[in-house]
């Protein structure tokens, strides 16, 4: 539709984290199959292998079962040491209750991952970061990385990118920013970066005895806080929280709140610490002719498995502009879709997570479901129907609307009913 890719046309990809490299990878597979040759080049300043804020991109850093897949459709295989940790269950910490949840199949495999070389504060030495394994691999193939800052990207009849040293002209510009770096694009793009919330983020040596496998769940303490999660990462456990109006010490606040000073003992000071942004909505103007923008700076999934939704926008996005087209109708008709299905997906997630608010909320619902998932810990796990719910809510590791609907089926209700008829009759 309207301007297409032609052999040795340049593709300049804004940004080296995830999003950034999948769409290069994609580029790079999918342009082998068509035998096209385009010119694929990543701006990167930065180097992932820098431990702390300087070489992060300042995640949680969960990979989920979906993604996993998605890297085996490029031959991505995670090297050992990029994995940190293998989650193999959730305990879920409600005041004086745990709720245990396994993983509802062996073969839903998730694992923890650092997006740079670790905390600031380093006791045991640096790790292998999953942004700058991605970045390597797609170099391999043979993007080529430009190691400089995009301080601007104007328009002369196609998109040109400015570096402090050089200007290069693009047939198409990819714009793989994120929301936690100002977007170069000028005014004249249009481009407005989607809604973000607020994280608070924070790394301790692992507890011993605590278990490797295992993500800790918290709620509602602080208050504003919507959920805490201690995810273990190799000889480290990672402090992620999601809230709203949380305090700068929301850290210290959180542990003693749930009582973990003994294990995390915010005295002896924390190796790392930041508060990064999370987008939560979709943002506006998200292509144009020769451009357009994947992962983060356009749509993301809601709270979890934001590397999985830069696969998938990065994936179609690419797949547009070779197929379709690199015009704005074409990337309208081919790329617009998938995004506005996440969007709509969230909406579902949104209603779930409401749910399980207000089920925090009061003490019958709270006991409702706390029995009904103990119930569940003899059946089989295929049967296991409100653990697998709650486990695909906190690893986005399937679709929300997947969830919304298995929560209303009869499999669901019947026993939840019986549940609270149970309750009241105690």
């Amino acid at each position: 539709m309207g301007i297409r890719l032609s052999d040795g046309d340049r593709i300049c990809i804004i940004g080296g984290g995830p999003a950034g490299s999948f769409a290069a990878l994609q580029l790079l597979a999918q342009i082998d199959q068509l035998g096209m040759r385009l010119e694929v080049m990543i701006f990167e300043p930065r180097d992932f292998s820098i431990p702390g804020s300087g070489g992060c991109n300042r995640c949680a850093g969960i990979i989920s079962t979906r993604l996993i897949h998605n890297l085996e459709s490029l031959e991505i295989s995670l090297p050992d040491d990029v994995i940190q940790s293998e989650i193999r269950a959730y305990s879920i910490h409600l005041n004086q209750e745990i709720m245990k949840i396994d993983r509802p199949d062996p073969e839903y495999r998730i694992v923890s991952i650092y997006r740079g070389g670790g905390p600031r504060l380093h006791p045991f030495g640096p790790v292998t970061s999953f942004d700058g394994y991605l970045l390597s691999a797609a170099c391999a193939r043979g993007a080529e990385r430009i190691k400089a800052r995009v301080i601007a990207v104007t328009w002369d009849r196609k998109p040109i990118i400015h570096t402090a040293q050089n200007r290069f002209a693009a047939d198409l510009v990819i714009l793989a920013t994120g929301v936690n770096s100002r977007s170069p694009l000028g005014d004249e793009f249009g481009y407005q970066p989607p809604r973000t919330e607020i994280m608070a983020q924070d790394e301790f040596p692992l507890p011993e005895g605590w278990p490797s496998d295992q993500v800790r769940s918290y709620f509602q303490k602080p208050p504003g806080l919507v959920f805490g999660a201690l995810i273990p990462k190799g000889s480290y456990v990672n402090i992620s929280l999601l809230g709203r109006g949380l305090a700068a010490d929301a850290i210290s606040d959180f542990i003693e709140a749930h009582e973990l000073n003994e294990d995390l003992p915010v005295s002896s000071g924390s190796l790392c610490g930041c508060t990064p942004r999370i987008a939560v909505g979709l943002a506006k103007r998200y292509f144009g002719d020769r451009w357009v923008a994947v992962g983060d700076a356009a749509v993301t999934r809601l709270y979890k498995d934001g590397i999985g939704a830069a696969f998938s926008t990065a994936e179609k996005a690419v797949h547009t502009a070779l197929t379709v087209g690199i015009s704005e109708a074409a990337f309208r008709k081919g790329y617009r879709p998938l995004c506005k299905e996440i969007v709509k997906d969230n909406n579902y997630g949104r209603i779930l997570f409401r749910l399980w608010d207000l089920t925090l909320r009061f003490r019958v619902l709270m006991s409702v479901w706390v029995g009904i998932i103990k119930s569940e810990e003899d059946l089989p796990r295929s049967q296991r129907i409100h653990s697998r719910i709650l486990w695909g809510m906190f690893t986005g590791s399937e679709p929300y609307r997947q969830l919304f609907r298995k929560l209303f089926s009869k499999g669901s209700i019947i026993p939840l009913y019986r549940s609270v008829k149970k309750d009241r009759l105690k």
